[in-house]
């Protein structure tokens, strides 16, 4: 049976970039690939929304966010980390590995940090070296105020630091304009392009701080990383066939254009929220990101079921919520520019088979029918 997947990550490949991705390979010392390499940097700053640098780093989002972690910060520095939800709860766990003093700011799992309390916290308990924040929280669907965090960040005197690996893409980022530091990504969400590849963005002022770091690092180090982009290299063995779909992918975003890349997300989140609603069902996240739906498992159904369900009999894969919300809620993503809203009727229609398979009472394709009228006042 044929599985479509909804889960945030690993997006759908596009075609031209599975074609790309198939063409005889480079060599990772030649001019050709240090050409593309260049290219696709350039690329990369053009999403990203700034002049900084963007390194390409072979390794996940989260070799990027241990890579933050090491270059930027040192033994014994103070930051606060801002954890809400599974992937902002990884800060707090990098920050410990590396000997960093992390004040850490629980925040309820659905909701956004607060900046005024951020900025009451930096006030009060200060000082403090860096913010590490969270762009959007893919274990929850919520997505954080990075222009206001990073207002109340430059206000302190502090770095911010954000995970944007399910963000970038799919909700705006300005890099520059909202004063983030280092902002870091990773290639299998919005870029659509298979796992292994992460890209980290750092400001002047980081790399100030990066060359005053006491802390030891070898295959993550930036400093390396940026002397060997320099000459057009990567300092190990890059992930080549993933850079040469790279390129063709950031090809067809700048075809596209950020603003309709972000509109097509915007409007994808509109067709699935409408048809969760009609079911009767409420969101999870109370500030949602336009990368997933998570949606509140109503009393009475189990969401790990309702899942495994929806997988055998429909061929369609939703993603669980996850450590202690595991069968609370799900997460419907509609996440990649080349995802259509024909493909959350999909979703939806799943969803339904499984809500009845389940017991739950509602009006037979009433969610269906809510996003098609969404999707015809949209088009």
């Amino acid at each position: 049976m044929k599985v479509t997947n909804f889960a945030p990550g690993p997006t759908p490949v596009p075609d031209r970039v599975v074609r790309k991705m198939s063409a005889p390979i480079l060599t990772h010392r030649s001019t050709e690939f240090s050409d593309l390499l260049r290219q696709v940097a350039t690329g990369l700053q053009h999403v990203f929304r700034t002049e900084n640098d963007v390194l390409v780093l072979t390794a996940s989002g989260s070799g990027a966010m241990e890579a933050a972690v090491v270059n930027l910060l040192s033994p014994g520095d103070r930051v606060l980390a801002i954890s809400g939800g599974k992937f902002g709860g990884r800060w707090v766990e990098l920050c410990a590995t590396y000997g960093i003093d992390a004040l850490t700011l629980d925040v309820e799992w659905g909701t956004a940090a607060d900046p005024d309390e951020v900025d009451r916290i930096l006030g009060e308990q200060g000082p403090f070296e860096a913010v590490l924040a969270t762009h959007s929280e893919t274990s929850t669907g919520v997505l954080h105020d990075v222009e206001a965090l990073g207002r109340v960040a430059r206000g302190h005197g502090c770095y911010l630091v954000v995970d944007a690996i399910s963000g970038l893409g799919a909700n705006e980022l300005r890099t520059d304009d909202w004063h983030v530091d280092i902002a870091l990504t990773g290639s299998q969400k919005a870029l659509m392009i298979p796992p292994g590849l992460a890209f980290i963005s750092v400001s002047e002022r980081a790399w100030q701080r990066i060359e005053e770091s006491r802390q030891p690092s070898y295959y993550l180090n930036l400093k390396r990383a940026r002397d060997s982009f320099a000459k057009g290299l990567t300092p190990y063995t890059p992930a080549v066939s993933l850079l040469m779909g790279l390129d063709e992918s950031l090809r067809m975003m700048k075809e596209l254009g950020l603003e309709e890349i972000y509109r097509i997300h915007e409007r994808n989140a509109l067709v699935t929220r409408a048809g969760v609603a009609a079911l009767g069902l409420n969101l999870f996240a109370r500030r949602p990101s336009n990368v997933l739906t998570s949606v509140v498992m109503p009393p009475g159904i189990d969401g790990s079921g309702l899942l495994k369900t929806i997988k055998q009999e429909c061929g369609v894969t939703i993603a669980n919520g996850m450590d202690h919300y595991r069968g609370k809620y799900i997460r419907i993503a509609h996440l990649g520019y080349n995802v259509a809203p024909s493909d959350m009727i999909v979703a939806l229609s799943a969803l339904e088979h499984g809500l009845s398979k389940h017991g739950y009472e509602f009006e037979s394709g009433a969610g269906v029918a809510a996003a098609e009228r969404v999707i015809r006042e949209t088009a």
